[in-house]
């Protein structure tokens, strides 16, 4: 059995709220057990039998057909998370920034990525071909060109945006 994180992308903004304990029942219909939420932003770590890609194409079905949406998951097991929070080059506190790991689930798209934020002298550091750390000014999130860039229509399939110290939690969850 696999230890998982599930993180879906934007739920709690953009009109789409999911109670915590709706999204645990929705995820307890899947081949999983251990099913925990974290912080109320679309995070949940549970064990599965199931392959990586199986979990989330399952998982994104029972979003979709519970709630409504077109739900679209990033699924990473516990060696993954652990891995690229010990390599984020970013502390997680910095008293003017907020540490990012955009995680992908289809490498050609970090690569876009990584391409767009060299192209603008944006400081990113790959993380193997999962999730990219960059930084962005506290209170200037939202108008940080990498913000923009992986809110583009075209990745939201692909990927979805956490800030370090939620990284962390969802670790600790992992290995509890």
């Amino acid at each position: 059995m696999t230890r998982y994180a599930v993180f879906l992308r934007g739920v709690n903004v953009g009109g789409i709220t999911i109670k915590s304990a709706d999204l645990r029942e929705t995820l307890e219909t899947l081949p999983v057990s251990d099913v925990k939420t974290l912080l109320a932003s679309g995070n949940v770590v549970c064990s599965s039998d199931l392959s990586q890609l199986d979990l989330k194409s399952q998982s994104e079905h029972a979003l979709r057909q519970h709630f409504g949406y077109v739900a679209w998951v990033v699924v990473l097991p516990a060696e993954t998370v652990e891995s690229i929070v010990a390599e984020c080059p970013f502390p997680a506190d910095d008293p003017g920034l907020h540490t990012y790991l955009t995680l992908f689930s289809d490498p050609e798209v970090l690569a876009e990525f990584v391409d767009f934020a060299r192209s603008i002298d944006e400081p990113v550091h790959s993380l193997g071909t999962i999730a990219v750390a960059w930084q962005a000014p506290k209170g200037g999130t939202l108008e940080s060109p990498l913000n923009a860039f992986s809110n583009k229509a075209r990745f939201k399939s692909a990927t979805t945006t956490r800030n370090l110290r939620t990284m962390q939690k969802v670790l600790g969850a992992l290995r509890a």
